[in-house]
């Protein structure tokens, strides 16, 4: 029975120290954003490379990807997929994020450049999901982020 109750505590006392390290994973923090490249690949949709600076205070984690949509006001006009990252512990670096943007029904190309053209991102809002994973153990959990003003990142 002492042998029961010492591996309980045990994985008790594992699951508690993996858990801190996932929660862990919200203390990091984008820091800037830009775009490596930009490749249309039809009238709706365009494969590219995000240029990321992330301060991570934090242990290794990876990116296993990358959901969700950008607003222009309440009107979402794209949504976009990102691909994998590993994030180096203890680190603020530059990291590039495969990605892939695709237009909702109803916005047009025309529709997005009249946004570039109003020279502003003011009124742009992004909501995400974000896939993260420690490699050992080998555990995960997804970071929601609402209403994420898309200016912050404007020069």
């Amino acid at each position: 029975m002492k042998g029961i109750c010492r591996i309980g505590l045990l994985f008790a006392v594992l699951a508690f120290a993996s858990g801190c390290a996932v929660m862990r994973i919200r203390e990091v923090a984008v820091m800037d954003a830009g775009i490596k490249y930009v490749v249309p690949t039809s009238p709706r949709s365009m494969d590219g490379v995000l240029l990321l600076e992330i301060d991570n205070p934090s242990v290794n984690f990876q990116i296993d990807g990358v959901d969700g949509c950008v607003r222009d006001g309440d009107k979402v006009i794209a949504r976009f997929q990102g691909g994998q990252m590993q994030v180096d512990a203890r680190s603020r670096r530059q990291y590039e994020l495969p990605c892939t943007v695709r237009l909702e029904e109803g916005v047009s190309l025309l529709d997005v450049l009249a946004i570039i053209a109003r020279g502003s991102l003011a009124s742009l809002r992004a909501d995400a999901d974000v896939h993260a994973s420690l490699q050992k153990p080998k555990i995960g959990k997804t970071l929601e982020y609402r209403d994420v003003s898309l200016s912050q990142f404007s020069n």
